[in-house]
Order: C-alpha cells, then structure tokens, then sequence
C-alpha cells in the first residue's frame, strides 16, 4: 500500500466517524422538557416534537398545513447511510455530506430556539439545563462531517456550509414569530367569551378534575379575574402573568409584544382581568401542582 493510498484511507475514516456520530445521535435524547418529556433528535421528523409541546404546553406548529416539510429532516440519517456506503465504494460524496451537516444543524438551531421559548410556558428553568449530551454529539459531528467532506481544500464554502444551517433556522424563527405577533391578537377581544371565572375557582377546578376540565375549557375562549401573583417580562419583550394559589399551582398567561406597555403597569397583588384561549393544564408530579397555560391571550376590556 502507497502512501497516497494510507492517506486516503486516513481521510476516509476522517469523514466516516463523524457522519456514524451523526447518525447514532439523531435517534437519541436532545432535550429535556418538564415534566419527563424527553425529545429525541427524530422526533421533530417524526411528528411527536410538535405533538408534545402542544400537548403539554398549548404551543403546536403555527403552520399544520405545511407539516410534510419536516419530513425533509429525515434526510439526515437517509444521506449519512448513502454517504457510508459511497465510501466503501470510493465514489465522491461531499455535497452530500454537506446537505446531511447543515440539515443537522439547522435542526439542532430549531431545538434551542423553540425550546427556549417554552421555558416561559414552564417547560424548564433554564436552556442549558434541559439540553441533553447527545444534541451537543449532533452539533461536533455535524460540523466535522463538514469539515472533513472533500470541497478542494476550500474553508470558505466549509464555513459556509456550517453557518448556513443554523442562520436560516433563526431567519425563519423570527420570520414566524413576527408573523404571529402581526396576528390580530387583540381581536382575541371581540370574540365571545365561553367561560367567565376567577382564578381561585379555576384553579380548584382543574384540581379537583383535571380531566373534566380539560374537557370543559380546551381550546375555549375564558375571562379570568384575579390578583396577580407573579408578573414576567422576557428578553424578547414578550410576558406572562401568573394567578397562583396558596398550594403552588397556577394559571399562566402568554401575552405577546404588542401588550408590554399595559404589562409594565401591573404589579404582583393588583386586581386584572385577562381573556385567552386555554391550552389545558399541566400536572408535575414532582411538585405536586397544576399550571394551567392560555395562549392569544389579552387584557379584557371591562
């Protein structure tokens, strides 16, 4: 065996370990959303991502009718076994090792961003709590799955490859979370109201019954009346207002931007009325307490 033959093969498995990292990982653990929702890499492919976080926290795909494009992310473990399989054979296959790389870090930008957006809806304390090992696996493996690739020695479309990922990831979470904010949130005011109830009695309902009244108030428009235990503002100037009772458990309110100017004004203690759709309750064993989350939410206009 040559030399340029020992340094080919070198190179060979150079690319190879990354892209087996990058396949194994996809189908493990990457986040970690309370209470025990553990998220697999596949997952967001598969349907479940969405599933759970709407299930759980009131906050599905804003899109439904565009769910056939997550089906794109399934290429990742499709490309890295065609890839695999061309290095046996000595065939070249560097783009596609590159679509495979930006494909997995796009995905892995998707997960940090939705997920940080849930912690407000009380699915963590903290982003970096909540992430798993095998997401960060995805991240190295991905970029030296590129790195490796044979682009005639150019770092500049490697870096390109790397970033181009991740950018259209965020462009496309803001583009979205702009467009929901241009949503007329505040028409939420002129649509009927289904139920009118105070806090403490929600609360003691969802309790007592969480079944029940989840059958009762899912996806119901409701004015809740209360004073406000906890006022929240985000770093993206988005808020939430809690009603909490003495045993812990809480209603939680999601308002968006365009409501920060009356949020500022109030104060934990003050007497509010707010009117939101209900995405159901949440249950945590390990706290023992319900949080009830609502989306579309809005200050009522008495």
């Amino acid at each position: 065996m040559n030399s340029a033959t020992t340094r080919t093969g070198k190179k060979n498995w150079l690319h190879l370990l990354p892209g087996a990292g990058l396949l194994v990982s996809f189908f493990l653990p990457w986040v970690s959303w309370e209470p025990a929702s553990v998220i697999n890499g596949y997952s967001f492919p598969a349907g479940d991502f969405f599933k759970t976080a709407e299930s759980k926290f009131g906050l599905g795909n804003p899109f439904p009718e565009y769910n056939f494009t997550l089906l794109a992310f399934w290429l990742i473990p499709v490309l890295v076994i065609i890839i695999l399989c061309l290095a046996f054979a000595n065939k070249k296959s560097a783009l596609l090792a590159c679509i495979a790389g930006a494909l997995s870090l796009s995905l892995i930008a998707v997960f940090i961003l939705f997920t940080q957006t849930l912690i407000s809806l009380g699915a963590g304390k903290d982003l970096l709590s909540m992430l798993k090992p095998w997401i960060y696996v995805q991240g190295i493996c991905a970029v030296g799955f590129i790195l490796t690739a044979a682009l005639h020695n150019s770092w500049l479309k490697r870096i390109a490859w790397i970033l181009v990922g991740p950018v259209f990831a965020y462009a496309s979470f803001m583009f979205i979370e702009q467009y929901l904010e241009k949503q007329t949130f505040s028409d939420t005011a002129n649509v009927k109201t289904d139920f009118t109830i105070s806090s403490a009695e929600l609360i003691k309902e969802f309790m007592t019954n969480d079944t029940s009244a989840n059958k009762k108030y899912l996806e119901k428009m409701l004015v809740v009346n209360g004073n406000t235990s906890a006022v929240e503002i985000l770093a993206d100037s988005s808020s939430t207002i809690k009603f909490a009772d003495s045993t812990g458990s809480y209603a939680i309110f999601s308002l968006e931007k365009i409501h920060l100017d009356e949020v500022k004004k109030v104060k934990p203690g003050d007497a509010v009325s707010l009117k939101g759709v209900c995405s159901g309750s949440v249950f945590s064993e390990i706290l023992g307490t319900t949080f009830i989350s609502f989306k579309r939410s809005t200050f009522n206009k008495k």
